[in-house]
Formats: structure tokens, sequence, C-alpha cells
């Protein structure tokens, strides 16, 4: 199915409902949730998915595991998406809170087969032995840490939104404390508590975060001046060291690059 509203066919007895989206550039899907957990996969493009305890960037040809009634915004940066929506009671083993992972090339043809299906598609034969399959698949898939918390008090969820929209490399603790009428130690003590981090830790994994979708239409280079770094090694150090690929990986020339190969690999085997 293309372009169809869940809610038209949320009814329909199956167990994987395959959808796939085109949604405009900086489009926003403001908070919802859905009763079916949910399988969400750009295939072009990056994806900033938000709930109440945390931030996921899914990269281009990643995807994002969301649990069942998860109230969640997206915010959609050239994306078209492939989606599963899948009956809680059908995947026991789901995420209890949201997910990255990687798409490997069977899933993904996989997914571009199942989105061709209609609502009530055969059970049998190779409608319902690709839905099986691409559960399979999933459960497969090993998390990415492509995410951050955010707080539960209102005044800390607030200064991490905050900064997540525009990272700043000079804040500091006694800023952030100060914001929150609080001295320097008991914020660090209270923003650990909440997040497992120190809010310095917090905010250099955040400034990553956010060199993700910048990577979609600029440089390295470019990318690591935005958001503060001494030097393109250090950004790149960095990058690579938290999120175990290097950032030029999530460029637009590494992209036109691995289309290129596919295509010239595609005409070699014709």
């Amino acid at each position: 199915m293309k372009n169809v509203p869940l809610a038209d066919v949320d009814h329909v007895d199956r167990a994987v409902l395959p959808i796939g989206t085109d949604y405009p550039p900086g489009h926003v899907l403001d908070w919802h949730r859905h009763r079916r957990a949910q399988f969400l996969y750009g295939a072009t493009g990056v994806m900033v998915v938000d709930t109440a305890d945390g931030t996921w960037t899914v990269p281009p040809e990643r995807a994002v595991l969301i649990p069942a009634a998860t109230r969640h915004r997206v915010r959609m940066l050239g994306v078209s998406t492939r989606s599963l929506y899948i009956e809680p009671d059908a995947v026991p083993w789901w995420p209890e809170s949201c997910t990255v992972v990687d798409v490997p090339p069977l899933l993904r043809e996989l997914l571009l087969a199942a989105v061709e299906f209609e609502a009530d598609y055969s059970l049998s034969g190779r409608e319902g032995g690709i839905a099986a399959l691409l559960l399979h698949e999933i459960a497969a898939r090993t998390p990415l840490p492509f995410h951050v918390g955010i707080p539960a008090s209102a005044d800390l969820a607030a200064l991490c939104r905050s900064y997540l929209a525009d990272p700043d490399a000079g804040a500091t603790n006694a800023e952030w404390a100060a914001r929150t009428a609080m001295s320097e130690r008991a914020f660090t003590r209270r923003f650990r508590s909440e997040t497992g981090d120190s809010p310095a830790v917090w905010r250099a994994r955040a400034r990553l975060l956010a060199a993700v979708p910048l990577l979609r239409t600029a440089s390295v280079t470019e990318v690591s001046g935005r958001l503060g770094y001494a030097s393109p090694a250090a950004f790149t150090a960095a990058f690579t060291r938290t999120f175990g690929l290097p950032p030029s990986r999530f460029t637009a020339s590494h992209r036109a690059r691995r289309q290129d190969v596919s295509a010239e690999s595609g005409r070699s085997e014709s």
C-alpha cells in the first residue's frame, strides 16, 4: 500500500500491515501514537523521532522500532518511508523503547516488495511468506546508538530539547545550572540521575547526533565547523568513536558513489 492512512486499514485482520509514504521536505508528524508497533524505515533522508524519554536520529537506510501505544513525533528531512504496522501480540520480543537498527539488503528488498501488497493480502504463498520473513529479519537486528535520553523533569527536558534544536559548543554546566536556579554540583548530580550521563557527556553526544541531518547537504569539514569542533579530524574521531562509522559515510557524496556502484553492478550483470 502506498500513501494510505493507517486509520483506513488498521481494522484489517493482518498481523503485519506494510505502508509506503512519501513526505514533503521538512514535514513533521506531530505527537501521536499507534495501537500497533511500528517499524519505520527511511528509504531516503533522515528522520528524528521524539518521545517523552528521548530523541532518536535515524540516518538514511536505517529504521526505528517504535513500541505500540508510544506517543511520538517524527520530523522528516527528505524522507520516503516504508513502514510495517504490527499487532503487538505478534512481536512479544519488540523493544520497550524506540530503537534504531540497520537495514541490510535482504530486509530492504522485503520491505520494498511488501508495500506493494493490498491490505488484505493472502496469508498463503508468497505474500504471507514475505510478511513472516520480515518479522524474522527484524528480530535479528541489533540496536544502533543514535539516541540521547531526555530527563523526566520539565525544566531539564526543556534545556535538553533546546540544545538539540541548536547545539552550542560553548555551553557549560554553570550556565545550565543557573538557568535551573541550582548550584552546579546539585544540577550535575540531578542531571546524571535522570539521564545516566553527565551534562557534558550528554551535550557531546547531542552535538554528534545533530551532525547526522547536517551531513545530508554539507561536507564533513563544513559540519565540523558549524558544530564547533577544532578540526575535521577531531570531529571525525569523536563521531566514529560514538557511532562506529565515520561521518563521511553519511554524506551525499558517499550515497552518490554507492548508487553509482550499484548501477554499474546492475549493468555488469545484465
